[in-house]
């Protein structure tokens, strides 16, 4: 008998049912609490099966929180600290003020934050008194893989417009709309990072979302926070632009679009590796990352002829974020090694 494997004696009760125990300690890893409910289901084979709801596996989050504001507290710190609260895995967050009434700069502030950088929250109850915030995010049925591709897909997307910013005689209107489009890559993130912490308080809830163990979250944790720059990095070179306002020359231009194409390549191999779960991939995608720096020399011999300093400067900025995405594909592709080699001890073994 394993340790997944228990005997129990059945027990009779009333004038017409039998019921049978379950040990404390499945209860909890399933995150059930007394009065929920279980689907019993008879087997052809005359085994029984017990299916706990689907829900069930979120009871172990906290149910409300409450967080009180100062007048005179600064914005940011507000942010912060109902972001951490919905991190954590809080299902309603209510706001309210210490003393008096809340002011409405703050009321704008909190409910414009919720919209761009919550997803799966709604604001149930908006006042003087106090804001509430419902998280719905259990029904929206988004996968975490499925949460990473439409981040990376964004973060991609900005690095692409803001090239074509570049290239369009300096378009700082589209420059303008990368560094908008942070806040969607930021929702993303703030999504997986707060299914993640819930996976790890319920065994259940890791072989769910399509873990082997707690460790992996941790990986996954790392790999968001990577993307999530991948983005910042667009927006580095969004505002590098708007202070330059001019473009640059074509030959340039085409070195450097050369070497971004490749380092989102490298971040496209990354994370099908992450989603294929392949050691190999990821191994030989880490060799591929050492090639960007070939990219950047091109880069950097077509700019010796260059004598304007601030133009140089400039190029100089671009190529570096870039070189931080490829080196960011590199440690995505290292996490998922981490992640498999235990697949690839096993494979070996047979």
């Amino acid at each position: 008998m394993n340790e997944n494997e228990e005997i129990r004696k059945i027990q009779f009760t009333g004038k017409s049912s039998y019921i049978i125990s379950l040990p404390k300690n499945w209860i909890n890893d399933l995150g059930l609490r007394k009065g929920d409910q279980i689907i019993i289901k008879k087997q052809h084979d005359t085994t029984l099966q017990l299916i706990p709801p689907k829900n069930s596996t979120y009871n172990i989050q906290n149910d409300d929180a409450v967080l009180e504001i100062n007048n005179d507290d600064d914005n940011k710190s507000i942010i912060r600290k109902i972001i951490s609260l919905y991190f954590i895995g809080f299902k309603t967050i209510n706001i309210k003020p210490k003393f008096g009434i809340m002011k409405p700069a703050q009321r704008n502030l909190i409910k414009e934050a919720v919209k761009r950088m919550l997803i799966g929250t709604e604001i149930i109850s908006d006042s003087t008194n106090d804001i509430v915030i419902q998280v719905l995010v259990d029904s929206l049925g988004l996968s975490i893989d499925n949460a990473f591709k439409r981040m990376v897909h964004l973060a991609k997307s900005m690095l692409m417009d803001v090239l074509l910013a570049i290239k369009e005689e300096a378009n700082l209107d589209l420059a303008n709309e990368v560094i908008k489009t942070d806040d969607e890559v930021d929702r993303f993130s703030f999504y997986i990072i707060r299914q993640l912490k819930i996976a790890i308080q319920s065994k259940s809830m890791l072989i769910n979302m399509g873990f082997f163990n707690a460790r992996n979250c941790l990986g996954y944790r790392v790999i968001a926070k990577n993307i999530e720059r991948t983005g910042d990095h667009a927006v580095l070179i969004a505002k590098e632009l708007i202070h330059f306002k001019k473009p640059i020359q074509k030959s340039i231009y085409h070195k450097i679009r050369e070497m971004t194409e490749f380092a989102l390549y490298l971040i496209d191999q990354s994370c099908l590796s992450l989603f294929k779960k392949d050691f190999n991939h990821a191994d030989i995608t880490m060799d591929n990352t050492l090639k960007i720096t070939e990219y950047e020399k091109n880069v950097l011999n077509e700019i010796n002829p260059i004598t304007n300093n601030e133009e140089i400067y400039f190029i100089r900025k671009i190529i570096e974020n870039i070189k931080r995405v490829a080196e960011y594909a590199g440690d995505i592709a290292e996490i998922v090694l981490n992640i498999n080699i235990e697949n690839v001890l096993k494979t070996n073994n047979k």
